[in-house]
């Protein structure tokens, strides 16, 4: 214990200080920053679910071929595709647990299971980590560049004006995991945090903290609602916005101070539906920074077509929702397309 709290000291004070944004662009992972190819439920994360819910809500009752068995042979693809790690988990343990499954327990358990996904996680090795996964081609190299080229972006004062971060529905430290052994995390674009937000430690991945709102920061426990997929997603939005505005104030319990530059855009880079109805979600959301534009830039490097997220933008409302979908093919690993999209270029 105290050898964590020295980790987290040392690296507390080497980030660097207090600085102000006026965009934030959040990441999706899989299928915008990373492809999933087969073998991935047989990965670290992808096995860490049944795993979670049998150690913890299992009680005994998960049979040995569910035990066995992985994410795609327990649910559809519907019920994990673009959701997040907390519903996926509940709708496991429905799967599993059949007759005997409580959802009010299942529900109030939901970061002791988020615990033990990480604690299964934690054991792997880096391999294990990324079975499955890699990182899209030319993202590694888009990455660097903005984490590079942020002087071109500074409003002069010396204080960066663009910050980066994930909203996935992965677990934290999970998140923080793969993206340090896919090389996401080496790159430097994601913006580093000086102290644990959302009041968790995830030990052992302390160095590797960064800005985001993850799957362990929000669950509703909605199963049956398809919209929850989005939805979840937006709160989880919400939740990167709140921080990066932590970030960019002199005083982090008032977050929108009259010393802090406000935040202009936010911008959510990601490539199923989920991606596009979260962010639109959040146009309306209360608490939303008054006069932030929302954009979202979809990209179809997944398993969705430009056509399908196109139709899900609805109309473009200069100022307020300003939706891009890039050309069939398109993503973050075309640089300079992307940055256009993003208004960077």
């Amino acid at each position: 214990m105290f050898g964590s709290i020295l980790s987290i000291l040392a690296v507390v004070s080497v980030v660097p200080p207090v600085r102000s944004f006026s965009t934030l662009i959040t990441f999706d992972v899989d299928g915008t920053l990373v492809s999933s190819s087969p073998g991935w439920e047989r990965g670290a994360h992808g096995r860490s679910f049944v795993h979670a819910v049998d150690a913890t809500v299992g009680q005994g009752e998960t049979s040995a071929a569910a035990r066995m068995a992985t994410v795609p042979e327990l649910l559809e693809k519907h019920e994990f595709h673009g959701s997040t790690d907390g519903l996926i988990l509940l709708r496991l343990a429905r799967a599993t647990l059949g007759p005997s499954f409580d959802p009010d327990a299942a529900s109030s358990r939901v970061d002791d299971m988020m615990d033990e996904m990480f604690r299964f996680v934690s054991g792997c090795d880096d391999a294990e980590v990324s079975r499955g996964i890699a990182p899209l081609p030319g993202v590694l190299d888009t990455l660097r560049t903005l984490a590079s080229e942020r002087a071109a972006v500074d409003d002069g004062d010396g204080a960066a004006s663009v910050a980066c971060g994930l909203v996935t529905g992965n677990v934290e430290g999970i998140a923080r995991r793969k993206m340090r052994a896919l090389g996401v995390h080496a790159t430097g674009a994601l913006t580093p945090l000086p102290y644990p937000q959302g009041g968790r430690v995830w030990d052992g991945v302390e160095d590797a903290r960064f800005l985001g709102g993850f799957g362990s920061d929000y669950c509703s426990g909605s199963l049956d609602d398809p919209a929850r997929n989005y939805l979840d997603r937006g709160e989880q939005l919400a939740i990167c916005v709140q921080r990066c505005a932590e970030l960019s104030s002199d005083d982090v319990s008032r977050p929108y101070t009259s010393s802090s530059r406000p935040l202009e855009r936010v911008i959510h880079v990601g490539d199923a539906p989920a991606d596009i109805l979260a962010a639109k979600s959040y146009v309306e959301h209360p608490s939303k920074p008054p006069g932030v534009c929302v954009s979202v830039v979809g990209v179809a490097t997944g398993s969705y077509s430009v056509e399908e997220l196109r139709d899900l933008c609805g109309e473009r409302v200069p100022g307020v929702w300003e939706p891009v979908v890039l050309e069939e093919g398109q993503g973050v690993g075309d640089e300079q397309v992307f940055f256009n999209a993003c208004g960077l270029s």
